[in-house]
């Protein structure tokens, strides 16, 4: 079940940091409250899954979810550049967190 946890854990990270861009400096407000209760869900949960998890490995991998969730989403909604250097670099930490799951 931490795993689980972890997993939701680092998709809220993702709502929250896509959130920060929709939020205009906090000056829009719906926004804003939406990414606050990501915010908050995503450590409640992060919380949860300490519980059972190390706390290196859980950290790296919240951390790695929401970076590459963070990405990619950065690609499909802002046009970020979608070199491939830069989705190389993607998959190395999508593949860092695979190894921290194994061997966790």
């Amino acid at each position: 079940m931490a795993w689980i946890y972890l997993a939701l854990a680092g998709l809220f990270e993702v709502g929250w940091a896509v959130g920060l861009k929709y939020t205009h400096g906090f000056t829009r407000l719906v926004p804003s409250l939406l990414t606050g209760l990501s915010m908050a869900v995503s450590l409640g949960l992060l919380g949860l899954a300490l519980k059972s998890l190390p706390l290196g490995t859980a950290y790296a991998v919240w951390t790695g979810i929401g970076t590459v969730g963070t990405a990619l989403l950065g690609i499909a909604l802002f046009g970020e550049p979608a070199a491939a250097a830069r989705l190389a670099c993607i998959g190395l930490i999508v593949s860092g967190i695979v190894g921290l799951k194994l061997l966790a």
